[in-house]
């Protein structure tokens, strides 16, 4: 069967700000937010809390909705992992990005929310632990692999500073939560403010939040003359941890929507969301934080230069930084 062929339209969730930030007047769109907030860590972790709190609220909404039509499919994803469905099926779609990978311990923490999402999403596809990462930067997506090669080139040797980047400008992130829509789920953060800080770090380090590293990636890449070219730059600090291929698991005998289903996986969400506040937020738990309740970026490996076909966590390594 031929490898080109079009798939089925599908739905998709925008990528709406809903920090209430406006990035037109800034030609850095990261640098929007910096001002906004006055480079003060607190206001921008308030903005990173104010957007995944509001889209959480409304996907609750849509999903628990009598009319909602059921998940979103990822066709391609379902042609990748059911190779039965279209044989000889590839991805098309080549991208180039800078990621962050988690340490041990945030993958661990992730396995166990994996498996808890299981007992009510049996097959949802999970995202295997060897490619977990957290998109730092996007340059661009969707393309052919020659014009990606050609972004390489121009990037060139800016590749080695960019991806040690995180080892002299470490970021700090907290207070891990389940974010999810009808598509996908992820496993996000929101960038420290002073809170339980380990021993050796300072307030100080905290004023370098993750949004000013994705404002130095941008930067750095258009030092080089490349155009970032990122499908979203909303103020989100996430990892995706599984995404939907089958909509069975919500549905009943006929195959429609069942409504009672989707409650109970909403509300083991809002569980396990109960459960990562009370034991690994800091103001949860005397100003410490237990071992994967934060995250510094860069910590065991660098940034990750990366292309391919790389939508569910694949593709090449360019590079990988150094880590500390």
């Amino acid at each position: 069967m031929s490898t080109k062929t079009t798939l089925p339209a599908q739905r998709a969730d925008a990528f709406e700000d809903l920090s209430g930030t406006s990035t037109s007047a800034f030609s850095n769109p990261y640098e929007a937010l910096v001002a906004a907030c006055q480079d003060d860590p607190v206001q921008i972790q308030a903005r990173y809390t104010v957007h995944r709190t509001t889209r959480n609220a409304q996907q609750k909404a849509r999903m628990l909705d009598q009319s909602f039509p059921g998940v979103i499919i990822d066709q391609i994803l379902l042609r990748l992992s059911d190779p039965e469905i279209e044989p000889g099926y590839v991805d098309p779609r080549h991208c180039l990005v800078f990621w962050g990978r988690p340490t041990q311990k945030i993958k661990d923490l992730i396995s166990r929310i994996q498996l808890e999402l299981l007992t009510v999403a049996p097959n949802l596809w999970l995202m295997p632990q060897q490619r977990l990462h957290i998109t730092a930067l996007e340059l661009t997506h969707s393309k052919k692999a020659e014009g990606i090669d050609q972004l390489v080139k121009t990037l060139g040797d800016k590749i080695a500073e960019i991806t040690d980047h995180t080892f002299e400008h470490r970021t700090r992130l907290i207070r891990p939560m389940v974010s999810f829509d009808a598509s996908a789920l992820a496993l996000s953060f929101v960038p420290a403010a002073g809170e339980g800080l380990r021993v050796g770090r300072t307030l100080e380090h905290d004023r370098f939040t993750y949004h000013h590293l994705r404002r130095n990636l941008y930067d750095l890449c258009r030092d080089t003359g490349v155009e970032v070219d990122s499908r979203y730059v909303v103020p989100s600090s996430h990892l995706t941890i599984g995404r939907f291929i089958y909509a069975s698991d919500f549905a009943d005998e006929e195959g429609s929507p069942d409504p009672g289903k989707m409650e109970a996986f909403v509300g083991t969400i809002e569980g396990i969301n109960a459960w990562l506040k009370r034991d690994f937020w800091p103001d949860e738990y005397d100003g410490g934080i237990p071992d994967g309740g934060e995250w510094i970026v860069g910590e065991e490996k660098g940034l990750d230069c990366r292309t391919g076909t790389l939508w569910y966590g694949g593709g090449d390594s360019v590079r990988l930084g150094k880590g500390f």
